[in-house]
């Protein structure tokens, strides 16, 4: 589903959009702020898991185009996430073997978007995305997207690693992203298979990177050593392609 993205301020208005039912990603509140309605935000926030952010005062008057945030500041999803049941029924609906894509801290709006696209076009069923550290759906990505944001199911998850242990118990197994790893047209990716994606400068962190089974590189031959996140993503989704192909 999709909503109207926004940047909502104020105490009341925050504590309004929570009932109402829109889709919080993160909460900004001003650090030491206690009173009774900024009380009622936290918890309103923490019924849904929602991040919160307690910081300065000038971060808020940074981030506020009123001026009038009373100390309380909410990012809006422009779209309702998904579940990973969700993908995993998705993948069910379709007789197909489950593919996902996992991102690790992806924080650019352009990549996420870029890689919603190519999920969509591969033939992905979902990708998971982490609460923390990442960006969420904003209208730049879905703008980025293309309109995939539409058909391809993004789902937020509080924590990656036991996110890849609980699907593992379902019979997927993993790959992530990696230069040192194994040429990636050497790695058997049939299957049920979930691609893992990392931050655009740090590469996927390392307790993911170890609830991994396997790590593929993808084979460079320029001067630099590195490929933009969703380009990578888009090199590997294509390999799973082919070899799911070639396995029929």
């Amino acid at each position: 589903m999709r909503y109207e993205e926004s940047v909502i301020e104020g105490r009341n208005a925050v504590i309004e959009a929570f009932r109402s039912g829109k889709t919080i990603d993160k909460v900004f509140i001003l650090d030491g702020c206690k009173d009774g309605p900024v009380s009622t935000v936290v918890r309103e926030a923490k019924k849904r898991d929602t991040i919160i952010n307690y910081v300065k005062r000038e971060r808020l008057d940074e981030m506020s185009s009123t001026g009038k945030h009373q100390g309380v500041i909410a990012y809006a999803a422009a779209y309702e996430y998904a579940t990973v049941d969700d993908i995993l029924e998705a993948a069910k609906e379709k007789g197909e073997d489950p593919f996902v894509i996992i991102l690790d801290n992806i924080e650019d709006p352009h990549n996420l978007g870029a890689i919603i696209r190519t999920a969509n076009l591969a033939g992905a069923h979902g990708v998971i995305i982490p609460k923390r550290r990442a960006v969420g759906l904003t209208s730049t990505v879905a703008r980025t997207s293309a309109g995939a944001i539409n058909y391809t199911p993004v789902a937020k998850v509080t924590n990656i690693a036991n996110t890849i242990e609980e699907l593992k118990k379902s019979g997927m197994w993993f790959v992530c992203a990696d230069m040192d790893g194994t040429a990636m047209y050497d790695v058997n990716l049939t299957g049920s298979i979930g691609l893992v994606i990392g931050n655009e400068g740090e590469g996927v962190s390392r307790l993911v990177k170890e609830k991994c089974d396997y790590i593929a590189s993808i084979p460079m031959k320029g001067d630099i050593d590195s490929l933009n996140a969703s380009v990578a993503t888009g090199v590997l989704a294509y390999e799973i392609v082919r070899q799911r192909l070639n396995a029929k």
